[in-house]
């Protein structure tokens, strides 16, 4: 008999729920100012394979009331169980900025990770960062995505990826448009990616892929797409737990 649970988006929601307890003495050098509030400067929704480190670092500003970086405020990083940072705590620099790297845990899924600062008579701010951590079918479906789609998928061009982007007549989605893709059915998505976008009557600039991927690559590609939908795809529908 099976037994019906919550959906994934609750079980991901309290799986990784984010400890909102910061010490009470800063484990490090003592800050030399506070500052009122605190900002993200680079960082968010990045992805890699669980129980890696981020490509990125985390980067956040402490700033003073007028919005102006606050030099040796405190800034303290957490996150869910497995999350790793280096440094957990640091002072802010000449420019009011705090850096981490960041370790995804061990389960894949959205990571909400926190930054922390406190006001001068220890009022605590807090700043929410939301990262993923890719399994292997999703991680699979990125370096397809690398390999056969960013090119035109993605607008960024980089000194290893020239972007083709700009010279198709269709501008094509971005993988983490989710108020676009997350409205395609699974099955809608293999069809385009298998057969080209005249199969669900769209650009014919998209090419089709049926005869240069394999069926579990296409599935990987679509896990991968739906990993890193901003805003995060919901399936729809009951989801139950596997009988053991």
């Amino acid at each position: 008999m099976r037994r019906l649970v919550p959906s994934l988006a609750i079980l991901a929601a309290a799986m990784f729920a984010t400890c909102g307890r910061k010490p009470a003495t800063a484990p490090g050098p003592a800050p030399t100012a506070y500052g009122t509030a605190i900002v993200l400067s680079a960082g968010d929704k990045q992805f890699a394979s669980v129980g890696n480190v981020l490509d990125q670092p985390v980067v956040v500003q402490v700033n003073d009331p007028q919005g102006n970086g606050v030099t040796g405020a405190p800034v303290w990083f957490s996150g869910p169980h497995g999350v790793k940072f280096d440094p957990a705590y640091a002072l802010t620099d000449s420019s009011g900025q705090a850096s981490a790297t960041v370790v995804l845990g061990g389960i894949a899924g959205r990571y909400q990770i926190a930054a922390s600062t406190r006001e001068s008579n220890g009022q605590p701010k807090d700043l929410k960062i939301d990262e993923i951590a890719l399994d292997y079918e999703q991680t699979l479906g990125r370096q397809l995505n690398d390999h056969y789609c960013s090119r035109c998928h993605n607008p960024e061009s980089t000194p290893e990826r020239v972007s083709n982007f700009d010279n198709l007549t269709t501008k094509p989605h971005p993988f983490t448009e989710g108020d676009t893709l997350n409205k395609m059915t699974g099955e809608e998505l293999l069809a385009i990616i298998s057969h080209g976008g005249a199969a669900l009557s769209k650009s014919a600039e998209m090419p089709p892929f049926g005869y240069t991927l394999t069926k579990s690559d296409l599935q990987a590609l679509i896990a991968y797409i739906r990993a890193v939908s901003d805003p995060p795809y919901r399936p729809s529908g009951l989801v139950y737990a596997k009988h053991q």
